[in-house]
């Protein structure tokens, strides 16, 4: 292991999991000398091997000691904590806190609730400590060769370590993919909220597939090939790749993706999203939908204790359907829900924006995801210049392209989901982001019935149509 008389290293890094084994490989890859710790020092050694064995450009340096590791470090320090969120960030923040001098830096780039970064970032303040949030996405291949990273905390925090975020981050044509997100948490609540899109896009992924696979009787190769040819046109993106991928793998049972059990689970930032569209009152039908289905998907014993007893429409895969028309009315279909999905999160991104004071920039925000990321695709280069094009726009399923895009694939959405129920496979999220475009496009719903109930029921008024003011009705009178 490297002794601490050696040059000082640009930066540090703190866990050596999947994630963070691969961004100090990164790191080191792109010319920028890293040390390292892990609290298993197993990992740390093993981290050093991968490193000699890829023959990194810059040293990348392991210690077994965090006091040689923080002293291994040039000033004023920057040190990355890649672990599990929650206590065990606190602990290596006690750590870390009690080693580092003022101007020194930490960064959690692990999926945090944002409150508690801002908590962190008033606790080391005292100490004149900086403390940031960055979402970090991209897996096990993004973090090695270049993810989409989301910066938020101080500005001059940010700029301490901003050549190297440059270096590492994915390259797309508009440039790295990153840029500082704004002030406290904004950095982990951009990541919450695109880890929630992620669900969304992988719901309809699975939706679409369900539809294709069990109304329109598709093969394995036949969803292969369809999932590739989408690839290559305004569906093109990193999930719709891979899933073209998933339909092609076999082993000595057969195809793996029929093999694989239904049974889905998730880590917390889909379920984090929800609860935080909930508390700002921002809808996200589609997001919900998505979670719901993890959820129902999670009862696999009630699951199968129900289909022997609940009854429905036989799935007849095949039967009495145009094949290639079902074809594009699914693209179609997925491609209007997708609109309606992204609109969802980044509205509930504004609405935090305006909530905390974080000065949010939508359109660079879509941006940092065109590479690197899960939800990378050609898809968010249409809403980066939507928000060009009207910074402030109220949704955007109102941007006059998007807004043509809608007006011309609901039909085949409604007919996906129509023909979806009449066959009996459930389509929650097709089904939700169809009910939240008719509702966004109403000038007129039903909540007069509901605002009358409430009157009734509690006295809670309502306001009128015909004349201005507050009223409330004597309903039993």
């Amino acid at each position: 292991m490297a002794s601490a008389a050696a040059p000082l290293s640009s930066i540090g890094l703190v866990g050596l999991a999947v994630m963070g084994q691969n961004l100090a490989l990164n790191i080191a890859s792109k010319g920028f000398g890293i040390s390292v710790w892990n609290r298993s020092h197993e990992k740390t050694v093993a981290t050093v091997a991968r490193a000699k064995e890829e023959k990194v450009q810059a040293p990348l340096r392991g210690f077994e000691k965090i006091e040689e590791f923080v002293a291994s470090l040039q000033k004023p320090r920057a040190v990355i904590i890649l672990v599990q969120a929650g206590k065990p960030v606190d602990a290596v923040i006690s750590q870390l806190s009690g080693l580092l001098e003022p101007g020194d830096l930490i960064i959690d780039g692990g999926n945090e609730w944002y409150t508690n970064t801002e908590r962190r970032a008033k606790e080391l303040q005292p100490k004149g400590l900086h403390y940031m949030g960055m979402g970090v996405s991209g897996g096990e291949e993004g973090a090695r060769h270049g993810p989409s990273l989301m910066p938020g905390g101080p500005k001059e925090a940010y700029e301490m370590v901003k050549p190297i975020l440059l270096k590492i981050a994915a390259q797309v044509d508009s440039g790295p993919c990153v840029t500082w997100i704004g002030e406290g948490g904004a950095g982990n609540y951009v990541k919450m909220i695109h880890n929630g899109i992620e669900y969304g896009d992988m719901q309809l992924i699975a939706e679409a597939y369900d539809v294709l696979k069990n109304v329109g009787g598709l093969t394995n190769d036949e969803l292969a090939a369809t999932f590739a040819e989408w690839n290559r046109g305004e569906l093109e993106s990193f999930l719709i790749e891979i899933t073209a991928r998933i339909f092609t793998k076999k082993d000595e049972s057969g195809f793996i993706v029929d093999a694989i059990l239904d049974k889905t689970g998730q880590k917390g930032t889909g379920r984090w999203t929800v609860q935080e569209a909930a508390e700002l009152g921002v809808p996200v039908p589609t997001i919900s939908a998505a979670l719901d289905a993890r959820n129902l998907s999670f009862m696999l014993e009630e699951r199968r204790v129900a289909h022997k007893s609940l009854h429905g429409p036989a799935l007849n895969a095949g039967a009495a359907v145009d094949k290639a028309q079902l074809i594009k009315d699914v693209k179609y279909a997925l491609y209007a829900a997708k609109i309606c999905s992204y609109a969802q999160g980044m509205n509930l991104i504004r609405a935090a924006g305006a909530k905390n004071g974080w000065h949010l920039r939508l359109g660079e925000i879509a941006s940092i995801w065109k590479g690197g990321c899960i939800i990378r695709a050609r898809f968010l280069d249409r809403i980066k210049k939507a928000y060009d094009r009207s910074a402030d726009i109220a949704s955007l399923l109102i941007d006059p392209e998007f807004a043509a895009e809608m007006n011309e694939r609901q039909a085949s959405l409604r007919t996906v989901v129509t023909l979806a129920i009449s066959r009996g496979v459930s389509t929650g999220a097709f089904s939700a982001s169809l009910a939240y475009y008719d509702s966004y496009r109403r000038d007129r719903l039903p909540a007069n019935l509901t605002q009358a109930q409430r009157d009734y029921f509690g006295a809670h008024t309502y306001e009128r149509t015909d004349k201005a003011g507050v009223f409330h009705t004597e309903w039993t009178q």
